[in-house]
């Protein structure tokens, strides 16, 4: 059907004619044709060809004549004649969130503005100030939305379609007759984005199943819907496709739909090479399906145990399996605590008490208090003072507590020359001390790594937070030598972080793998500033089994004790 496209062409004129600051009337008739169009269950064409057209309410003639004439060309004359009235990449604003058109034509008629490098110009001018409406927190939106639409993947984190998938496996869950229920994809392996989510099902009533997933809150467009699979798109944008699966061959399609691509290629050539044969449906010798109910059946068949989701990308675990050498991966049930929390005393949102009863109901030992330090003032940074008048807030809450310890520590900044951001004296008197780079991100190479291994250099530094400063979809890494970095925490016993936190992920699984077979230790903190984001623990510990780890290379696997004990004896220095 052409409805979608038709309304899109309306939505589009009206933009336009609202750029041009056109009569209103007229703007609101394409507004309200796009959405008559687009809430229509039927092919318009049906009702083009019978001469309908007219009688749907808010379709006029003009807007008749305009929905025939795309139908017989594939073009739309009103939309085609407004659009030469404007330059040509103004329309393409309207992409960036938080622009609307008003502002677009305000914008080209008083400042010229007619392309995204001359609108990021402007943004940086007073003169913009000027304009009706264009305070200082209007620019800094505007400028937030132009940096997420150049920076736009057609990807989505992975911390935020989690909570998505949660939510409709709990309703499929609910529906009659549904036995199982599972994310695939790259969201079952963890990567860190994903480009749409994949849920498959068993269940005795199909029908039910596509009915309750395409029928959910937050659907706004049904892509396909049929006996067995169905695909949405949701109010966020993100796609999410579902399938039906027979309880026969349910192991057999979540290893194919789980993937990687990689390594299904892989496991099909070593069926080939045993005279089988694989797919989504089972494992086949003739015509007789020898395994498919379940993934480890379908893996023993192939000789080989039962291979993690987050090692399936090819890089050396089917080699492992068949030699029996796979690793025995962290859980989150190894974890003892989180090793990176922010609270009100800097830029969180919650106390230390609050944040220490929320990590206790988790099942933690303890949690560090690592605020940011007296550099980052934009973060409320501690002063000196602050930071020790912390530490006694911390020592009275510490005799309210059973069963729980707060650490005392810090995010400290690594300046520009790689020193910590403290004097020794007060980061001696720390539990655990984070040193992290939040800013000369523009310096090269040489001299982002020097400050780094600087900072290890120092005897009190026991974690090297967010090693290369990436946020994902935002924030390309600085330029470090991670290799150099991760030869000298080795030397110096100092741990690097996986930043658990679904915009940083950092370091990532690859870097993490390579850190640990270096001989460094890995830590786990979820940069949290609020105990709600305490969850993201998943993220880091998934990301951990990603990179092949293993409990005793994570440092949030040993107890309170322990981890002292440790932090206290690593490295030459210490």
């Amino acid at each position: 059907m052409k409805n979608r496209e038709i309304a899109r062409l309306f939505h589009a004129t009206a933009d336009i004619l609202e750029i041009l600051d056109a009569n209103r009337f007229r703007i609101n008739a394409y507004r309200r044709a796009a959405r008559v169009v687009e809430d229509l269950t039927v092919d318009i064409a049906e009702l083009a060809a019978s001469g309908e057209l007219t009688e749907l309410p808010g379709i006029g003639q003009g807007t008749a004549d305009a929905i025939v004439d795309y139908l017989e060309t594939g073009e739309m004359f009103g939309y085609e004649s407004v659009r030469k009235e404007i330059p040509p990449k103004l329309a393409e604003l309207l992409e960036i969130p938080g622009l609307g058109p008003k502002t677009v034509g305000m914008l080209w008629r008083e400042l010229n503005v007619r392309t995204l490098r001359q609108l990021k110009r402007a943004l940086r001018s007073r003169k913009i100030l000027e304009l009706p409406g264009m305070g200082p927190k209007k620019v800094l939106k505007i400028q937030g939305g132009v940096r997420a639409y150049e920076s736009r993947s057609g990807r989505t984190l992975l911390g935020a379609a989690l909570p998505v998938a949660d939510r409709i496996i709990e309703l499929l869950r609910g529906v009659k007759g549904v036995k199982d229920v599972s994310l695939a994809g790259s969201a079952r392996r963890w990567r860190s984005t994903i480009g749409d989510l994949d849920i498959l099902v068993t269940g005795s009533d199909p029908k039910a199943v596509i009915e309750a997933f395409v029928g959910m809150d937050g659907v706004v467009d049904v892509l396909a819907s049929g006996t067995t699979k169905a695909s949405v798109r949701m109010d966020d944008a993100l796609q999410i496709d579902l399938r039906v699966i027979a309880a026969a061959e349910w192991g057999a399609a979540l290893m194919y739909f789980t993937g990687s691509k990689e390594h299904n290629v892989r496991l099909r050539g070593i069926a080939r090479k045993k005279g089988l044969k694989l797919s989504e449906y089972g494992l086949f010798s003739g015509d007789d399906r020898v395994a498919a109910k379940t993934e480890k059946a379908v893996y023993r068949k192939l000789g080989m145990p039962w291979i993690a989701p987050e090692l399936r990308e090819d890089r050396g675990e089917v080699e492992a399996a068949l030699d029996r050498s796979l690793p025995t991966l962290v859980t989150s049930e190894d974890i003892r605590g989180d090793l990176h929390h922010h609270t009100s005393w800097s830029d969180g949102f919650a106390s230390i008490e609050e944040v220490a009863r929320a990590a206790k109901r988790r099942g933690y030992e303890y949690i560090i208090i690592s605020d940011h330090s007296q550099s980052l003032s934009i973060a409320n940074g501690l002063s000196e003072e602050r930071l020790l008048e912390q530490g006694e807030e911390i020592d009275r809450i510490n005799k309210k507590l059973r069963g729980f310890r707060i650490l005392k520590g810090t995010e400290a900044d690594i300046k520009s020359d790689g020193s910590v951001d403290y004097p020794d004296e007060i980061l001696s008197g720390l539990d655990v001390v984070i040193a992290s780079i939040h800013s000369g991100f523009e310096q090269s190479q040489e001299q982002i790594t020097g400050r780094i291994i600087s900072a290890m250099e120092n005897p009190n530094v026991d974690i090297i937070g967010h090693p290369t400063g990436r946020l994902i979809e935002r924030r390309e890494p600085y330029a470090v030598d991670l290799d150099a970095v991760m030869r000298a925490a080795a030397e110096t016993g100092t741990a690097l972080e996986i930043n658990c936190h679904d915009e940083r992920v950092d370091l990532n699984d690859i870097h993490a793998r390579r850190a640990v077979e270096m001989g460094v230790m890995i830590s786990l903190g979820t940069d949290s500033h609020d105990p709600s984001q305490g969850w993201m623990m998943d993220i880091g510990v998934h990301t951990a089994r990603r990179a092949w780890l293993a409990p005793q290379s994570i440092l949030n696997t040993l107890d309170r004790r322990a981890l002292l004990k440790h932090l206290s004896r690593s490295g030459p220095a210490r």
